[in-house]
């Protein structure tokens, strides 16, 4: 749950430079982060918009709030970030 939550606040401008280069680093290396990266960042622009987001981003991201509610699989490379993939990922 903590990395969606820096996650969130990276693509919020609200981390420090520090994190914020962590995070870009990361997100260069990291496909699923990417792709929750991308996702949230559809949803922000939408309700920017004031339209209706892509219902496919809104669907990636309810299955990756409802895999914060899960434990990983022992042994799965997902430990580090303490979720498993959304759907489709």
């Amino acid at each position: 749950m903590q990395v969606a939550r820096v996650l969130q606040s990276y693509l919020d401008g609200e981390t420090d430079e520090v994190t914020a280069r962590r995070v870009s680093a990361h997100l260069e290396d990291c496909r699923r982060c990417g792709l929750e990266a991308s996702v949230y960042q559809e949803i922000h622009n939408a309700l920017a918009r004031r339209t209706e987001p892509d219902s496919q981003a809104v669907e990636r991201l309810q299955a990756f709030g409802a895999s914060l509610l899960s434990d990983p699989p022992a042994g799965d490379d997902d430990a580090e970030h303490g979720t498993t993939p959304p759907t489709g990922a």
